[in-house]
């Protein structure tokens, strides 16, 4: 998607400063290039939009001469930053396509990896539509599906599998899992959850899991994921294009998804940045730059980071772990970043004022950290990434501390591996008797018993009770982390609990016996 514009049209170009490659056109060099028949035009929307730095998908490069002496100027489009031009999958050279697949080849071959992310792979085909003043075919496209086929299917065939990085709707998220890559990461939960924790009310996280199952996404199909290397992404697709104008069910009435997707991204900005969390930012309108720490700091309403107290630092910990459990204790694969093991904080504006001055603040949140020890005297990384604040420390202190994060992060994968959660099958995600409270019920596949992960996402304790038709009357519940008995089922399918300030339980339902096991017992006895 790289457009030679002649000469005789460069005055349809904007001028590229001193020093730099390229300059983003503005939405009126757009409509003229397109009017002129170079590109395509507008797309469905401007991932990273930002006024003034980008207003378009597209850009245009300074002039360069060629070998041959002549100078040429191109426009070229990148969905993402300018620095990321798309990948033309129609050349008739195929050199796009040759060239991703001999780098999936070169890192599943010679570098050892397992498993490769698809990002953003829902935009790899554009098409102008037929209809005058619509925008570009760009998400979603048949193009997309074709290729994710064609790169999955080789990754398989080296035998490694795949995950797509595809921040679209959950029936897009469906409909290109079925036909290219293996699983899926969960960009409609993620900021469900982070809303949980910082409203204390799980009301928007349970109607985004209830969605997805709906609509045929199974947990067991994606990545559960806490800190990346991007922002907390809030654009909630889902609601704010498709489903748009489809009404959900929300705080005692009913609400269209597009001023769904308005409440739940305002809420997250007004709780976690500004006054409220001015060490976190906002990042365009795609999310918040921030850590999985800073996220809680905000939500435990932590205004200042520089000087936070040992209580304060635990309570962060506590908050952490529970939000671990989330994605821990439920079906599918779980995913964590060094940054979460050593529960680091953002780091000041001023320590990377030139990597934000283009306007990206997730720098604040990429400090670098040393996961096991191996510089402690450093103070930035060999890539001089100024080094953050680390809550936690490195993996070998925190292995001789058993109340360390790691080590309690230990204990929940441990449940999570002995009974088979990460391949079990979500049954349910009932109503709640609290509203800080979140109720998961699976069946777990190895022995067909049914797991149930509760956790209290609000900082007080909370009692109420659990209640789905999947569990069983007079069935015993135990703890799988302690194996102490917490209760037993009733005749409303229903048992109590109480949970500690953001505390979490992984509870195994074990069936009473029938009744000719019971009278056997009871001939034994005789």
């Amino acid at each position: 998607h790289m457009v030679e514009i002649p000469p005789e049209d460069w005055h349809l170009l904007p001028k590229v400063s001193r020093g730099r490659d390229s300059v983003n056109i503005d939405v009126e060099a757009e409509d003229q290039l397109e009017k002129a028949g170079y590109i395509i035009g507008r797309l469905q929307r401007v991932i990273f939009h930002d006024p003034g730095i980008k207003d378009t998908n597209w850009s245009a490069t300074a002039p360069v001469t060629g070998p041959d002496g002549v100078e040429r100027r191109w426009v070229y489009l990148h969905y993402f930053k300018e620095g990321q031009p798309s990948i033309n999958w129609l050349d008739p050279t195929f050199a796009g396509m040759r060239m991703v697949i001999g780098d999936a080849l070169h890192s599943l071959g010679d570098l050892g990896t397992g498993a490769l992310r698809l990002d953003a792979n829902g935009f790899l085909g554009v098409e102008k539509s037929a209809e005058g003043g619509a925008p570009a075919w760009s998400e979603g496209h048949p193009l997309s599906e074709a290729a994710n086929q064609l790169v999955a299917s080789m990754v398989r065939k080296v035998g490694g599998f795949t995950f797509q990085e595809l921040n679209l709707t959950i029936d897009d998220i469906k409909d290109t899992s079925e036909r290219g890559a293996d699983l899926s990461y969960d960009f409609v939960n993620r900021p469900a959850y982070h809303h949980a924790l910082a409203t204390a009310d799980t009301e928007f996280l349970r109607l985004t899991l209830n969605a997805s199952r709906a609509l045929g996404v199974e947990p067991v199909s994606l990545v559960h994921a806490l800190q990346n290397h991007d922002e907390m992404t809030y654009e909630l697709v889902h609601f704010a294009t498709l489903h748009r104008d489809d009404d959900f069910a929300f705080r005692g009435g009913q609400i269209s998804g597009g001023d769904l997707a308005v409440t739940i991204r305002t809420e997250l900005v007004d709780r976690l940045t500004g006054e409220a969390g001015p060490y976190n930012a906002t990042f365009t309108t795609n999310g918040i730059a921030s850590t999985t720490a800073t996220i809680i700091a905000a939500s435990l309403g932590y205004t200042d980071i520089s000087r936070l107290s040992e209580e304060q630092a635990e309570k962060i910990k506590q908050a952490h772990l529970l939000l671990a459990m989330f994605n821990a204790w439920q079906p599918g694969v779980f995913a964590l970043s060094g940054w979460d093991l050593c529960g680091m904080l953002t780091l000041e504006r001023s320590k990377v004022a030139s990597l934000l001055s283009t306007g990206d603040t997730r720098w604040i949140h990429r400090a670098a950290y040393d996961l096991m020890g191996y510089r402690p005297e450093a103070t930035e990384s060999l890539s001089k990434m100024p080094r953050g604040v680390s809550l936690y420390g490195s993996l070998a202190e925190q292995r001789e501390d058993e109340t360390s994060f790691a080590s309690r992060l230990r204990d929940i994968l441990e449940v999570r591996k002995r009974y088979g959660i990460a391949t079990g099958v979500q049954l349910d995600v009932p109503e709640v008797s609290n509203k800080a409270m979140l109720v998961m019920v699976h069946r777990l596949m190895e022995d067909d018993r049914t797991q149930i992960t509760v956790l209290n996402f609000c900082d007080h304790p909370i009692s109420g009770s659990v209640r789905s038709e999947h569990l069983v009357r007079g069935g015993t519940v135990v703890d799988m982390c302690t194996d102490n008995h917490v209760g037993e089922v009733d005749d409303l399918h229903s048992f109590a609990i109480s949970l500690a300030p953001h505390e979490g339980r992984s509870l195994l339902v074990v069936p009473p016996p029938s009744d000719g096991a019971a009278d056997s017992a009871s001939e034994e006895m005789e």
